[in-house]
């Protein structure tokens, strides 16, 4: 049932896109059905452009026949829509369940403007029930595990952290770094803990998304309805 509300909310913010415009194209899931519903209005005459987060939503955009390009080329975006792994009542975000965060924030970032879809499941009272990746360089891995752990130790938070595929084959993201997931259960100081992390050498992006995210569409049982940050 998931994956129906998850289309839902694809399918809404497909309705959004107009020709012309500049998208940032997320990765996941959720991403990869809105990605089939503008493939859909592409095939309708629907003219855009689009910025892909990761190289699986690459070859996938690609393949459906979804005009792409790169910031380099166009660093200016009107919308990037994405989804998102947890989301709360301010649209602030966990994202990276799929690999992808720094590319993910920096398209972002390069917009005007997010929409965030997702299922209901993926609204939060607060952050952090959701594991927070953050992504390293594999150069001097314990030394910034260390560091990180430190930071959570400051706040009051659970030292639990684990590679993401484990020491024998660490999964490596397209930027050819590491992801370290942090279960810290519940993230009462968000934006803090955001500014403590990327302060450490080594750190290059965590998975909260703040300040972001302008617009949610949110499937449920009840249909789609609109959030906006509060």
């Amino acid at each position: 049932m998931s994956d129906h509300f998850k289309q839902q909310a694809a399918e809404r913010a497909a309705d959004d896109v107009t020709s012309g415009m500049r998208l940032g194209i997320g990765t996941g899931s959720t991403a990869e059905f809105f990605v089939h519903a503008l493939a859909k209005r592409v095939g309708e005459g629907l003219d855009v452009i689009g910025v892909p987060t990761s190289e699986r939503t690459r070859e996938l955009a690609s393949g459906l026949g979804i005009r792409l390009t790169t910031l380099e080329n166009l660093p200016e975006l009107d919308l990037t829509i994405d989804g998102a792994d947890e989301f709360d009542a301010g649209l602030a975000l966990i994202k990276g369940g799929g690999g992808a965060l720094l590319r993910e924030k920096i398209v972002a970032a390069a917009s005007g403007q997010m929409t965030v879809i997702a299922d209901s499941s993926k609204e939060v009272a607060i952050l952090g029930q959701f594991p927070l990746p953050i992504e390293v360089v594999p150069f001097g891995l314990q030394a910034t595990s260390n560091a990180v752990l430190s930071v959570f130790d400051d706040l009051g938070l659970p030292q639990k952290l684990e590679l993401r595929g484990g020491s024998g084959q660490p999964f490596v993201t397209d930027g050819g770094h590491y992801i370290l997931d942090a279960h810290l259960e519940a993230i009462p100081q968000a934006q803090f803990l955001a500014n403590r992390l990327v302060a450490i050498p080594g750190v290059v992006e965590h998975g909260l998304f703040i300040g972001l995210a302008t617009k949610a569409y949110v499937a449920g049982s009840d249909g789609v309805k609109t959030v906006l940050p509060v």
